[in-house]
This record gives C-alpha cells, structure tokens and sequence, in this order.
C-alpha cells in the first residue's frame, strides 16, 4: 500500500514538474491511478499545505499565456472549466478587461489588418474576435477607431 501511494505522489510530483495544476485536474488526472480517493485527498492536502499545489499560481501561468492572444472572457471561461475558485477568477479580472482592447487590436492585426469593406466583412472580423473571447464593447471600439 506504501509503494502505491509514493507511486501515485511521484507521479503528482512528475506532473506538477511539467506545469502548474489546479487541485481538481490533478485529482482527475490521478484518480485513475489510486484505489482510494482518500489517499489521493490527503496527498492533495499535503501538496496544497506544502505550497506545491497553487491554484493562484495556476492562474498566473493561464493569464500570461493567454492574455495577449485571447480576451479576458475566453481566459475566465478556461478557468471556471479547470475549476478555479471564482474568487481567483474575480482578483484577475481586472487586469485582463485592462488589456482587452490592446490584445484584441494585436490579435485583428495579425488576421485582418485593414478595417471590413461591407457588412460580410465587419461581421466575419466581429465572429473571429468574440471567437477569441473578446467582448462586443471592446470590438466596437477596436472596428470603429480609426487611428489604428
């Protein structure tokens, strides 16, 4: 039963070696490999207590790699599916609205770079843009300012 348990804890420590988890993907990850969820809750306990599991960590990585390609709903909607508390989610909302126009700009350049010709045009770029979690406040603004 020891050799099981240190079997699963190195395959946390393996995982948690590659990137940072929130506790429920590594329990999901994990559960497969124990026969006793008991012993999977305590070793996540002990990981959380020890610092090693971090969901605030978690969202830093997620808000880093993401905020200059998608917008702060996309990243909030990753989030809330990975399970993160919504009290994380909140403290990170704010600086993601603060660079939706900035990213969503970067993100329209890169696929369009020149304002829509028609009404087809303006509600294909408006598509891609919510498609990519940007809100209609920050694609109005992004498609009707001219000094790009």
């Amino acid at each position: 039963m020891a050799r099981d348990a240190m079997t699963i804890r190195q395959r946390a420590l393996n995982y948690l070696a590659r990137r940072e988890y929130t506790r429920d993907e590594l329990y999901r990850k994990l559960l497969p490999y124990t026969e006793e969820a008991d012993t999977l809750e305590d070793l996540l306990a002990d990981f959380k207590a020890r610092g090693w599991l971090s969901e605030q960590r978690f969202v830093e990585q997620v808000v880093h790699a993401r905020s200059g390609r998608y917008g702060s709903r996309y990243i909030a909607h990753e989030l809330r599916e990975k399970g993160v508390a919504e009290e994380l989610i909140e403290q990170a909302l704010p600086q993601l609205k603060e660079n939706d126009l900035e990213a969503a700009r970067t993100v329209w350049a890169k696929k369009f770079g020149k304002l829509p010709e028609d009404a087809k045009e303006r509600a294909k770029q408006m598509r891609f843009l919510q498609s990519r979690g940007f809100g209609l406040d920050v694609i109005g603004k992004l498609l009707n300012d001219s000094d790009r």
